[in-house]
């Protein structure tokens, strides 16, 4: 069997670390298996990364930023195949450029296009353990890009789609996917299985478990994944096309503090403004999620939407070039607001989901903000401060601790 294996960096944060997943790794190379191993950097690597270079800069280019953050993952990936090499498996450890991860340009958060995956098969061909950098690609400038936070699991899903790998396995520092996150709500059940579809909404909606793009990819090409954790042998949780019958009316509650909402007042209201907006922070890469227009009064209409913190100040950037053309009057940005949301596939066919989520928020006293529904989701913007409170009502009022 081929099997990609992804830890996170908190699975490889220390050298004791390092060793225990080497074991874990060579205890499957031991069974016959062909194994490739995706690393992302050790334990707050990155973040270290950013201060050193918020000392030197307050808006450094992101394109040095990627330079400087990819050095994470090679660090992790030289230092696997020592313990490897130590414990006497052979092995051999591959950045983006040798493995042919192909990218966009989109600096900070670029997007795989292919990868050449004959460096890697000769690899494997020779029995190597074949350990990756992951997070990280190359351009068509041959420059260094880096896929996002969590890009680390994208790159594990990529290789395994591409080789037509057998099983991919993300470990992390939980045994799978529970119905909330457990720091925040206690009571939280680890799910033995769930859909793509359910998990792409999850993980798009803030559930930090899997990166979303890389549950995309997965549903794209029908790539198994299996959540464990790489502390324990625990069963993990298994995310697939479909699932059994009788279903959860919910399968999870996520909580996204890492937003922004923007509002533009007193817009001209003609036809065709809201794609000349949309489009307008598209060509910036600015990644909007909620959007609420009013009813148009006065000749005019506000729009409000919501996007990641992190793209705020590009935002800012396109519509103070941009509001004077739009006919703008005013805007207003808000960083204290918190998405939470609720997912099934069996919200689809019963009524009264929304209504039970919007009375959990009254019970608790809880504003909201904004809503956005889809058959299988329905996500409220409430105050930051709420976020905990509220994803702990949500979750006692649909029993899903049970």
């Amino acid at each position: 069997m081929l099997i990609v294996q992804k830890f996170g960096g908190s699975s490889v944060a220390n050298a004791e670390r390092v060793y225990n997943v080497a074991k874990r790794v060579a205890e499957t190379y031991k069974k016959g298996n062909d194994v490739i191993v995706v690393l992302s950097a050790q334990g707050d690597t990155t973040d270290d990364l950013i201060t050193k270079a918020k000392e030197i800069s307050k808006n450094p280019p992101k394109r040095e930023m990627d330079m400087l953050l990819a050095t994470g993952e090679q660090q992790s990936v030289a230092l696997m195949a020592m313990a490897l090499s130590e414990l006497g498996y052979p092995c051999v450890s591959l950045n983006a450029y040798q493995v042919g991860m192909i990218t966009t340009s989109a600096y900070s958060n670029a997007r795989l296009k292919k990868i050449k995956p004959d460096r890697i098969r000769r690899e494997l061909d020779r029995k190597n353990i074949v350990l990756v950098t992951g997070f990280q690609g190359m351009n068509r400038f041959d420059d260094i890009t880096t896929l996002g936070r969590g890009g680390s699991d994208t790159t594990a899903v990529a290789i395994a789609a591409a080789l037509n790998a057998d099983q991919c396995e993300i470990y992390t520092d939980v045994d799978g996917v529970y119905t909330a996150d457990p720091r925040v709500v206690k009571n939280a059940r680890k799910l033995n299985e769930i859909t793509y579809s359910e998990m792409l909404e999850l993980a798009s909606l803030g559930a930090k478990v899997l990166h979303n793009r890389s549950v995309e990819l997965a549903k794209k090409y029908n790539v198994e994944l299996v959540v464990r954790s790489s502390l324990t042998n625990a069963e993990g949780t298994v995310v697939k096309e479909a699932c059994k019958m009788e279903r959860m009316l919910i399968s999870g509650v996520a909580g996204d503090d890492e937003i922004a909402r923007v509002s533009l007042i007193g817009l001209k209201d003609t036809p065709g403004k809201a794609f000349d907006i949309f489009s307008t922070l598209a060509k910036k890469n600015v990644n909007v999620d909620i959007i609420l227009q009013s009813i148009g009064r006065d000749n005019t209409k506000d729009i409000s939407f919501t996007i990641p913190d992190t793209s705020l100040a590009d935002a800012k950037e396109v519509i103070e070039q941009n509001m004077e053309r739009w006919g703008t009057k005013s805007v207003d940005y808000n960083e204290n607001l918190a998405k939470v949301s609720i997912v099934g596939a069996g919200m689809v066919a019963n009524t009264g989901v929304a209504s039970k989520m919007f009375e959990a928020m009254y019970d608790s006293d809880i504003n909201i903000h904004m809503i956005s529904t889809s058959e299988i989701k329905i996500s409220i913007l409430i105050d930051k401060k709420e976020m905990h409170k509220a994803m702990n009502a949500i979750h006692e009022a649909f029993n899903l601790a049970d």
